[in-house]
């Protein structure tokens, strides 16, 4: 395990829930790990254990995607992209040592090696964040290489860097005090903002990708061929049995909200338990947000508490759509 992190000044940022980011962040992202797949049957091989379609996916792009069980629950919500000389994923490092024995117990059937990389993840943020990356790592598109390894672009002025030591250590002094050390809560806050769904170790196995928007991310390919989980995720699709979606709540909370923690909703004059935690944030002002897997036909004004608590929340608007449009 690297200590590349702790030899660096990334803390929390004392941030409420009105306070302005800073324009350029680096962000300590040691709550990821980076997942390496090398050899001549790599593509073919993930094509047949993801749901997006590796095979169409240019080296300029990334993609997430989802790694099912054999019943479509999902083991993992990555974002892969081509990576050195291969392919690579990142996901919570919570659920990596599980996922990459799961995803790698028929690899010894093809010419793909998998292995838990030892590079350094960092995010960079902010309103000058395009033009921090884009000036230090030429090319076209929203994956670019490095000297040792990747940028890739995650959302407008978001990018994930994947890299060896030396090179974290030159971006940090080329960006000197122009850039705020954050710790990976802010990452967290990002990809709560943007409701980008993660499964940690609490949620492996729960839900199948529709129920927490995969389909609404272009993460799921519905015209590839075969692959683990499949017939459950093309079932929810066609036959309407999905009956959950993730949701982003805003309310008050004495700490952040976990992944695999409980929400009430109102029903009438009533509460229900219903829903389950992907990931939390806590604001320093007691506000909090929370991504969380509740049943999708929920009414206009349903309203919302952790479980064993009485602060209401409510729903904050999605920046994608649910619909589908097939």
């Amino acid at each position: 395990m690297t200590n590349w992190y702790q030899s660096h000044a990334f803390n929390r940022l004392p941030l409420s829930s009105d306070s302005a980011l800073p324009a350029l962040s680096v962000i300590a992202l040691d709550n990821l790990s980076l997942i390496t797949a090398i050899g001549q049957d790599t593509v073919p091989y993930l094509q047949g254990q993801l749901t997006c379609d590796l095979v169409s996916l240019e080296k300029t792009r990334s993609t997430l995607a989802a790694h099912c069980d054999a019943k479509g629950k999902v083991w993992s919500a990555i974002r892969l992209f081509h990576h050195n000389e291969g392919v690579a994923y990142v996901q919570p490092a919570s659920v990596a040592e599980k996922q990459l024995a799961e995803i790698k117990k028929y690899a010894v059937f093809s010419k793909v090696e998998f292995a838990l990389s030892e590079q350094i993840l960092v995010g960079i943020a902010g309103e000058k964040a395009d033009s921090a990356v884009e000036s230090r790592f030429t090319g076209e598109g929203d994956v670019r290489t490095t000297q040792t390894g990747s940028a890739v672009r995650i959302d407008k002025n978001r990018w994930l860097l994947a890299m060896n030591a030396d090179e974290a250590d030159t971006l940090l002094t080329e960006l000197g005090e122009r850039a705020t050390l954050s710790d990976s809560s802010l990452w967290t806050l990002l990809e709560l903002r943007s409701a980008m769904p993660a499964i940690e170790e609490a949620n492996i196995s729960e839900f199948i990708p529709q129920s927490i928007n995969l389909q609404a991310l272009d993460a799921i390919s519905f015209k590839k061929g075969c692959y683990t989980g499949q017939e459950t995720v093309a079932r929810a699709k066609y036959r309407g049995i999905n009956k959950r979606a993730a949701y982003l709540l805003q309310g008050e909370a004495a700490e952040a909200p976990k992944a695999g923690d409980t929400f009430d909703r109102s029903v009438g004059e009533n509460w229900r338990t219903g829903g389950t935690v992907l990931s939390g944030y806590r604001f320093e002002d007691g506000q909090a947000l929370a991504l969380v897997v509740l049943p999708n036909n929920l009414d206009d004004d349903s309203q919302f508490r952790l479980a064993d608590t009485e602060a209401l929340w409510q729903k904050v608007d999605l920046p994608y759509s649910l619909e589908d449009d097939a």
